[in-house]
């Protein structure tokens, strides 16, 4: 059974491996709780049966006019179940009362997104993989 919780307090490094599948220096357990820790906003997808995390959304903002959702991860024997779907729903009523979120993704994820009303638009960034691991 999944349950989805917005308080990260009760999770631990050790139930939050396999995550950031294909990074080339993906961010280990104990940079990842500092990832949830600095977020305004966060979902997670606990399986109960295993007490361990298998979806996390997160999202940073100003609190007043906009948010940005950097990361979306659900581990790869956990996904097409609607998780991801669920995790997202959850994030944007969250974030409903702010005139503005964004996402960067990948171009073959705009439809995704699109059914959750978000649109495709341009966009710049910068990517320093030496720091993925924020160690």
């Amino acid at each position: 059974m999944i349950t989805y919780m917005s308080n990260h307090d009760c999770v631990s490094e050790d139930m939050l491996h396999g995550f950031f599948v294909g990074w080339p220096n993906p961010p280990s357990a104990k940079a990842h709780m500092r990832i949830l820790a600095g977020s305004y906003c966060v979902w997670l997808a606990i399986d109960t049966c295993t007490n361990k995390v298998v979806g996390f959304i997160t999202a940073v903002s100003d609190g007043v006019i906009s948010a940005y959702i950097p990361l979306l991860e659900v581990l790869p024997n956990y996904q097409s179940m609607g998780i991801g779907s669920e995790l997202v729903k959850r994030m944007l009523d969250s974030l409903k009362s702010l005139y503005m979120v964004d996402v960067l993704c990948d171009e073959h994820l705009i439809k995704y997104y699109g059914k959750f009303g978000m649109h495709s638009a341009t966009g710049a960034f910068i990517r320093s993989h030496a720091r993925q691991n924020c160690e």
